[in-house]
């Protein structure tokens, strides 16, 4: 750990969110002294963000932890672009309507991490296309076109990868961090903002936008990324075989959100523990030092912060019973996915594709093939069997921790 002085980069840095810092003594000696408005920006790409976004909106949640102002920029303006950094291809354009969707949908998950109001540390959100809609072209490129270097914005990873693969960069996306740049630099104008967080994908980003703020105002503003956030067995974190973990209720069930995190590989718990929940560090380690199978009282731990954060307490305890009861009891919980049958019978395959617990009947042939598959507990070894639901339901488990359950 560094020798920090303010509460802001003590508390970041003991908990792990820390990969780079612009001038980490100056942002330092700043945070002893007031209130440092800082913020991230979100993209608008769908009507929910995922758990790949957590470390960002758990950032911001830390900044007023520590007695300072969390601004969450949504990108109304620059969703219209992408931001290609480390993308293979160009992002679809979205229409004016889709965009404006999403960011309405995506603002209800932040009141659940950060305090929104009028106060000097409450969090507020604005959105990039209230200044980013108005820009003149010949103007922009005349006041600020001119601090950028092409040769310096090859010369960044998150392009050089695209052109070193050979796969397309339009001029539309290449634009997207001179515009984010500028985002820095009119935040510091409107709000007083010395602070931009964000993924270690977006350093040169950041920096750009502190060289503009710099060049244009003579204002010293800076910047902290997060460490690339990986699973223990080298997965992207919040992906999984059923797909991405969304944060809101409308796009994935509690249930589904909790088990997530019930199923945190070991050599994982501890770090999620301290990034993720606001459980004090002297349990953390208490939990983290569990061994064999007292580790998944950690996970049960990890899985009820988190949940509670996202979802509400009373939808964490619903979920820790069903869990309760279907692992302890056998019995199919109510908070499980349900599949209604109008027919009374589907096939095995449909059953479980439809259910969510695979992502293709291809990976149902699989799980059968290696016997994983069960219907009320019972193995299923014939990829044609037929599922008849009966009385309250059938369950159906896809391994250990995946279950659904099939009404009528």
């Amino acid at each position: 750990m560094t020798d920090y002085t303010s509460d802001l980069l003590r508390l970041l840095d003991a908990r792990g969110y820390i990969h780079q810092v612009t001038d980490a003594g100056a942002l330092d000696a700043l945070a002893n002294k007031g209130v440092v408005p800082g913020y991230i920006g979100f993209d608008p790409t769908a009507p929910s963000l995922h758990v790949g976004s957590l470390v960002q909106i758990m950032l911001l949640r830390r900044l007023q932890q520590a007695g300072h102002k969390p601004i969450v920029l949504m990108g109304g303006g620059t969703g219209k672009i992408g931001d290609p950094s480390f993308k293979d291809e160009a992002r679809k354009l979205m229409t004016n309507d889709v965009i404006a969707g999403n960011v309405a949908s995506i603002k209800r998950v932040f009141e659940k991490f950060l305090t929104f109001g009028n106060g000097p540390t409450d969090a507020v959100m604005v959105d990039n296309a209230d200044w980013l809609d108005k820009l003149e072209y010949i103007p922009f490129l005349r006041e600020v076109g001119q601090h950028f270097s092409i040769n310096r914005m090859l010369s960044f990873d998150s392009v050089k990868l695209r052109l070193d693969r050979e796969q397309s960069l339009s001029f539309l996306e290449f634009n997207y961090m001179i515009l984010q740049a500028y985002d820095f630099m009119e935040l510091s104008r409107r709000a007083d903002v010395r602070l931009q967080m964000g993924g270690s994908d977006q350093w040169g980003n950041i920096v750009n936008g502190i060289e503009l703020a710099r060049r244009m105002d003579g204002t010293e503003v800076y910047g902290i990324t997060t460490p690339l956030i990986t699973t223990a067995d080298g997965g992207k974190m919040g992906k999984t075989m059923s797909g991405a973990v969304w944060l809101n209720e409308d796009a994935l069930p509690a249930y589904d959100y909790w088990q997530f995190w019930r199923n945190t590989h070991d050599k994982d718990v501890g770090r999620f523990l301290r990034l993720f929940t606001d459980l004090p560090l002297d349990e953390i380690a208490r939990l983290e030092a569990l061994d064999g199978q007292e580790i998944n009282q950690a996970k049960i731990v990890l899985a009820n912060e988190a949940t509670t954060m996202c979802r509400g307490a009373e939808a964490a305890a619903a979920a820790a019973e069903t869990a309760r009861r279907t692992f302890e009891e056998g019995s199919a919980g109510g908070d499980l996915p349900t599949l209604a049958v109008p027919e009374g019978s589907i096939g095995i395959l449909d059953a479980l594709v439809n259910l969510g617990l695979v992502a293709s009947k291809g990976e149902a042939k699989r799980l059968i093939k290696g016997g994983g598959a069960r219907v009320d507990g019972e193995k299923v070894s014939d990829e044609n069997a037929v599922v008849t639901v009966v009385g309250d339901g059938v369950k159906l488990s896809a391994g250990k921790k995946a279950h659904g359950v099939l009404t009528l």
